[in-house]
């Protein structure tokens, strides 16, 4: 379940706008923010999880240098180009 949130990548399939903008909208903490906030507040146990593997997953990528991507390229990233 870590690396489910790349599924996400299955946007750049249409064309790299579609995927960067797929891809960017999952992988924010503001996303993980979310899913956290609706899961407390709601006692919905399932999105907390969600929440935390997402978070945990955004993390990892920001160690490794993965980043948010821009619409040009897949390699490209707000971090540095892969």
């Amino acid at each position: 379940l870590l690396f489910a949130p790349d599924l996400s990548m299955v946007g750049y399939l249409k064309n790299p706008q579609v995927g960067a903008t797929v891809y960017n909208a999952i992988h924010t903490f503001v996303t993980a923010g979310i899913l956290l906030g609706m899961g407390w507040s709601l006692e919905i146990d399932l999105l907390l999880q969600l929440g935390l593997i997402l978070a945990a997953h955004i993390g990892i990528d920001r160690t490794l240098g993965y980043g948010l991507k821009y619409a040009t390229a897949f390699k490209e990233t707000h971090l540095q180009r892969v």
